[in-house]
């Protein structure tokens, strides 16, 4: 009897799913191995269920892999949130005959994966394709994620058209992009897409404030005014809810504040464009004009589009090296995340991404000190300090917003301060 290889996918969808799932059932089948296709991540494992799976063939998924979403499906279902599940779930794999077990997803995904692991005790070899749109993997070499190139692709032809529309009806376009506590994707398409401001979380320090949030929004807005223009797009990393005091997104109408099976705050449920965009509004109510705002946020439709060539070709050579790994090539660890390093496929051990104060996987955010941050900063319209230390700009800027010089000047200065 051929042994068996079980692979599945957790967390959110992102492009190139199904193409590492092609590219591992083909290349384990030419080795003479049975693929066991487990739907919705570990959902039906931590209960024990053995026939929410399939028996994949070459047939199968010969041209999957031009396809986005997952034809496993996937879950957020956190295995290793108890010792029972994580028995439960090993003890389930046993019964399916597992030997080696392939796992696609993101640092929750990874977290389980080395928990699985480590728990089987040897008996069960495990590898983890990275994934993710938010691109929050420490991979080395500053590789993506696969999944995020095309997220950023996507997105930013999104962006284009509403930035078109913004010229076309002189509104501003508030944009929350998808990306949790990390701002890659938000910044990739703000500068692809030369948006008008983009701002993300690593930006700002925990506990900002809304009212230190739209300073900056407003900053952006008054500015683009001076200049004639009275249309603009910000894109605006969701991380940045995280970044904010829970109690003060609570009291916002409209707002549930609620955590997934891994702790995160649930930032889908937490409409940060539509919150900003009516705090502005307000803030020109009171300035007695009106300012056209349109909210709107962009996370759900890349998750699952068709991947672009890059995401194809390098989501192929992932998979390949996922099954390499599993029969005794590069290295003889019990398991570990699968990459791409210098052009080669490199095989890190789960400890690599660990980190060894929360005893969870690493967030890769942006390095605001970056020559890629600074140049996308350049590119911007947001207000700086020479914009305020300049008498004349200083006192335009204040009569557009109706308050005196020094007054204006004290209140937005913290907008100017690079992170």
């Amino acid at each position: 009897m051929a042994e068996r290889l079980g692979i599945l996918v957790g967390g959110g969808p992102a492009p190139g799913i199904n193409s590492v799932i092609s590219s591992v059932t083909i290349e384990a089948i030419n080795n003479g191995l049975e693929v066991i296709g487990i739907y919705d991540g570990f959902k039906h494992l931590v209960e024990g269920k053995t026939n929410m799976v399939k028996k994949l063939s070459i047939e199968d998924v010969s041209r999957i892999h031009i396809e986005g979403g997952s034809i496993l499906r996937t879950s957020r279902v956190n295995p290793a949130k108890s010792e029972e599940t994580l028995e439960k779930t090993v003890q389930t794999l046993k019964k399916l005959g597992i030997k080696y077990l392939v796992t696609i997803g993101g640092d929750d995904t990874a977290f389980s994966a080395s928990k699985v692991c480590e728990r089987s005790k040897g008996e069960i070899k495990v590898v983890h394709v990275p994934k993710t749109i938010d691109n929050d993997l420490p991979l080395p070499e500053n590789m993506p994620t696969f999944g995020f190139e095309t997220a950023r692709h996507v997105a930013t032809e999104l962006v284009y058209n509403l930035m078109q529309d913004s010229r076309t009806t002189n509104r501003w376009y508030f944009v929350a992009m998808m990306g949790r506590e990390a701002g890659h994707l938000a910044l990739g398409v703000g500068k692809a897409a030369s948006a008008t401001i983009t701002i993300i979380p690593e930006e700002f320090k925990e506990g900002v404030t809304l009212e230190e949030v739209c300073d900056v929004l407003d900053g952006a807005i008054l500015k683009r005014k001076l200049m004639g223009r009275d249309d603009g797009v910000a894109i605006i990393g969701e991380g940045i809810a995280e970044k904010m005091d829970p109690e003060e997104l609570a009291n916002t109408p409209g707002v549930i504040v609620e955590k997934d099976p891994h702790g995160h705050l649930r930032l889908a449920e937490i409409p940060l464009a539509t919150i900003l965009k009516r705090a502005i509004e307000r803030r020109y109510a009171e300035r007695g004009e009106r300012i056209h705002i349109v909210d709107v946020t962009i996370g759900y439709e890349l998750r699952s589009a068709r991947p672009i060539p890059f995401d194809i070709v390098y989501t192929r050579t992932l998979g390949y090296g996922a099954v390499r790994f599993l029969l005794g090539d590069y290295s003889d660890l019990p398991g570990g995340m699968v990459c791409v390093v210098g052009g080669r496929i490199k095989i890190l051990p789960f400890d690599a991404f660990m980190d060894p104060k929360t005893g969870r996987t690493k967030v890769r955010v942006v390095d605001v000190r970056s020559e890629d941050y600074r140049v996308a900063r350049k590119y911007m319209i947001r207000l700086e300090k020479k914009d305020l230390e300049d008498p004349e700009t200083l006192e335009k800027l204040a009569k557009l917003a109706k308050m005196e010089p020094e007054e204006f000047k004290k209140k937005y200065w913290h907008t100017t301060e690079l992170p």
